[in-house]
């Protein structure tokens, strides 16, 4: 046996040696087809609201409150006359605007996805609505002798950040932000693509259980993805009784954010208390997502109030890139540097999260995977009827037997479309759908670079596009290749959605619909 399958024969049955007990069985081929799925432009009714104009006039902005986690509003950088582009986003786009009474509402709805602060004209160059800066936060952790500062970046900021800095939309510049993560003085600089690939491990195993029925009546189909912090709000906003479809996977930022004051403070001998954790994120939604009450799993783990939040603070694409610009860094001209170990390798897998249905494909590689103890190959690794921005894709994948239909959305007008399909009583047959809020996905999240505003689909485009060439240049494709998240499970974790996983990387959500 040559080297290099021996490795590929070794990480295989270390694989399979965490997948014991899950009660997966079934070695039969995979056969793959497509479905079409009819354009969804609005859904076909109005849930909680339809309220006309809400008492707002014509040239009013959407309604923002001051203590929004992730966005700010400041009314001096408003265009002049009715412009409108705030609430048309939210309403049309969104479908969050209008949709709700504010009769009933206990608070101003958001989901904090951050699209009004994209298509913000702004004045004098300003956008009028952005990002809640915590710039000076992080800049007083690094300067601070007693904290240790880790940084996650997730997969979209990479095709992003060098716009700030003159460079073409989709330009990769991973290297060039971990050198310049480290010119800033961060302790350790890892990879959200780590957890993006656990969180493949966890998910793709919990929808394996649903599919067994190995919870009566407890986990349903079709089973939501819940990566997305803006989808997630929405669901807990207008379909509170779908909550239970959705996967009880954290986000591959909390993950980290719970493993970085665990898992990587065992491993470095650090004292939790000491560790401030920080993320780059394209999303707006991410700064909510840190400070829900649930995101706290680490100190639940310590038993100890005094481990801040698994997430400390998150900074947007255009934060980071401020941070950068204010340090005299030429960013453009940086030596590409690599991650630190531990938590810092990753898949082609992770790395597609960053665009709309990359969740669905990655998750595909491993569930097939795990079901029939082959390697991916083909077209399961160019899973192309979940690429694209179509707002809807649907697609069907028969897997020892037993067909799976999968569904892959962005936009939450097209969200609400399907959720009022599956309250209509799911005649679709879905079974595992992918929500993303934004526009084709984290590449247009909320907190990336104002190249164009409006963003156009030319630059998601471009930007989803380097992301799927890393992932056909990767060395490893899918999640369950990862060496180091072969290691978190050897030495700590012991297997998806055992015990320690559920405490550390799976949470709960709460009913946000109104009260009457």
């Amino acid at each position: 046996m040559s080297e290099d399958l021996h490795v590929k024969e070794e990480t295989r049955r270390s694989f399979l040696k965490i997948m014991t007990g899950l009660g997966v069985s079934g070695l039969a081929g995979v056969t793959l087809g497509g479905l079409t799925m009819p354009a969804v432009v609005h859904a076909r009714e109005i849930r909680s609201g339809g309220f006309g104009d809400a008492g707002y006039r014509h040239g009013e902005v959407v309604p923002i409150a001051p203590d929004n986690p992730s966005i700010v509003h400041n009314n001096q950088f408003c265009r002049p006359g009715n412009c409108d582009e705030c609430i048309r986003v939210c309403r049309e786009v969104q479908t969050v605007f209008d949709y709700w009474n504010p009769a009933v509402a206990q608070e101003i709805v958001c989901v904090n996805c951050g699209q009004c602060a994209l298509v913000c004209p702004g004045r004098h160059g300003i956008p009028a609505i952005r990002e809640r800066d915590e710039t000076t936060l992080v800049f007083d952790a690094l300067n601070s002798p007693d904290c240790h500062v880790v940084v996650q970046t997730a997969p979209a900021t990479r095709v992003a950040l060098g716009e700030e800095f003159g460079l073409p939309a989709g330009a990769w510049m991973a290297g060039q932000q971990v050198a310049a993560l480290r010119a800033l003085g961060f302790d350790s600089v890892l990879d959200t693509n780590f957890t993006a690939d656990l969180t493949i491990m966890e998910e793709a195993t919990e929808f394996l259980y649903r599919v067994n029925n190995t919870y009566p009546g407890k986990y349903p189909l079709p089973m939501f993805t819940s990566c997305c912090p803006g989808w997630v709000s929405f669901v807990e906003h207008f379909y509170p009784e779908l909550i239970p479809n959705l996967s009880s996977c954290m986000s591959p930022q909390q993950m980290f954010g719970s493993l970085s004051k665990t898992y990587y403070a065992e491993q470095r001998g650090l004292d939790p208390k000491n560790i401030i954790s920080v993320s780059i994120m394209p999303c707006t939604a991410k700064k909510y997502e840190a400070q829900r009450p649930e995101m706290d799993a680490a100190s639940q783990y310590w038993d100890d109030q005094d481990v801040s939040r698994d997430v400390d603070v998150v900074l947007t694409t255009r934060e980071l890139a401020r941070m950068i610009k204010a340090k005299g860094i030429d960013f453009a001209n940086l030596p590409a540097e690599n991650y630190d170990s531990l938590m810092g390798e990753a898949t082609g897998a992770g790395i597609i999260f960053g665009a709309t249905g990359g969740v669905m494909e990655a998750a595909l590689r491993t569930a097939y995977f795990t079901l029939t103890g082959d390697q991916p190959t083909g077209a399961l690794l160019n899973y192309t009827p979940v690429r694209g921005l179509d707002g809807v894709k649907q697609a069907s994948v028969t897997v020892t037997g037993v067909d799976i239909n999968m569904v892959v959305v962005h936009e939450l007008k097209n969200a609400r479309a399907v959720c009022d399909r599956i309250m209509a009583g799911n005649p679709d047959n879905w079974h595992f759908i992918e929500f993303m809020a934004c526009s084709g996905g984290c590449v247009s999240g909320g907190g990336q670079p104002r190249t164009a505003v409006p963003p156009t689909d030319a630059i998601r485009q471009a930007r989803t596009d380097t992301l799927y060439a890393q992932d056909a240049d990767a060395p490893l494709r899918s999640s369950h290749e990862n060496p180091e998240i072969l290691a978190i499970y050897e030495s700590f974790l012991e297997k998806p959605c055992g015990d320690l996983s559920h405490r550390l990387l799976h949470t709960d959500y709460t009913n946000r619909g109104p009260v009457f």
